[in-house]
């Protein structure tokens, strides 16, 4: 029996993820903040999932974030990188620069500092955009309890990490 490196459920949507992706004939690329490569990590997890992930980027400071996706400083001084204006640029920048279908973007405050009364520790928000679609980019605001505990952070970039990969499904 081999080891899991992973959460069992956090395993079995990555390997969902690869199988309905492949038989879409679809690739997929990240842009990771909070969770820290974790989404692409799980993904790397399940063989065949090379024929689905293109790339990740994990850019968990501003300078990453405008550097490596080219999200415009504008933004981020504006509405600050936990926002849906930000994963959209992220996930927009990672899409540009890979060869991917779709992309997803993380960012959010897994604490246990960081927080502000209006971005609290476990808000995380999301974004998927699709290659060639049109109308409204996709972005989504969470707030993960990641309790008060040693746990918490771990808890909080656990629970990021699943709504990550269900976004990933086609």
């Amino acid at each position: 029996m081999q080891a899991a490196l992973l959460p069992q459920d956090i395993a079995n949507l990555a390997e969902r993820v690869v199988a309905e992706n492949a038989a879409a004939g679809r690739m997929v690329v990240l842009a990771e903040s909070c969770t820290g490569g974790l989404v692409a990590g799980a993904l790397t997890e399940i063989p065949g999932s090379s024929a689905v992930l293109d790339r990740g980027f994990v850019t968990y400071t501003n300078a990453a974030k405008m550097e490596m996706l080219g999200v415009a400083s504008d933004i981020i001084e504006t509405f600050g990188a936990v926002s849906i204006a930000c994963a959209w640029a992220m996930a927009k920048g990672a899409l540009d620069r890979s060869k991917a279908d779709v992309a997803v973007a993380i960012s959010g405050v897994a604490g246990p500092g960081g927080g502000t009364p209006q971005k609290p520790v476990g808000t995380v928000v999301f974004a998927r955009v699709v290659r060639g679609a049109t109308g409204e980019p996709e972005g989504e605001l969470r707030f993960f309890d990641g309790g008060d505990g040693p746990g918490g952070r771990a808890e909080i970039r656990r629970q990021a990490t699943l709504c990550a990969l269900e976004l990933l499904l086609p």
